[in-house]
C-alpha cells in the first residue's frame, strides 16, 4: 500500500430515524439514515400502503362507470 493516499478509516455508528444504531467501520465519522432493516417493510413483513393525493380514490371513480356496465351486463 501506498502511504499517504488512502482515506482515514473510523469505527463509527449508523443511526437510523427510527432509533436503531449499528457499530461499522467507514470513512465517514457520522452516519444519518432514514430506513434500516429494523424499520424497513420488506424486512419487517408489515407494508403500508401510502395514498399520495388520493390516487385510489380518482382510479375507483374514473372506472366505475365500467364496472357497473360489467354487472349490469
Amino acid at each position: 500500500m501506498k502511504k499517504d493516499i488512502h482515506p482515514d478509516y473510523f469505527e463509527t455508528e449508523i443511526k437510523c430515524a427510527c432509533g436503531n444504531v449499528l457499530g461499522v467501520g467507514s470513512t465517514k465519522s457520522d452516519i444519518r439514515i432514514e430506513i434500516c432493516s429494523k424499520c424497513h417493510p420488506f424486512f419487517t413483513g408489515k407494508q403500508k400502503l401510502i395514498d399520495t393525493a388520493g390516487r385510489i380514490e380518482r382510479f375507483r371513480k374514473k372506472y366505475e362507470k365500467y364496472q357497473n356496465q360489467q354487472t349490469s351486463s
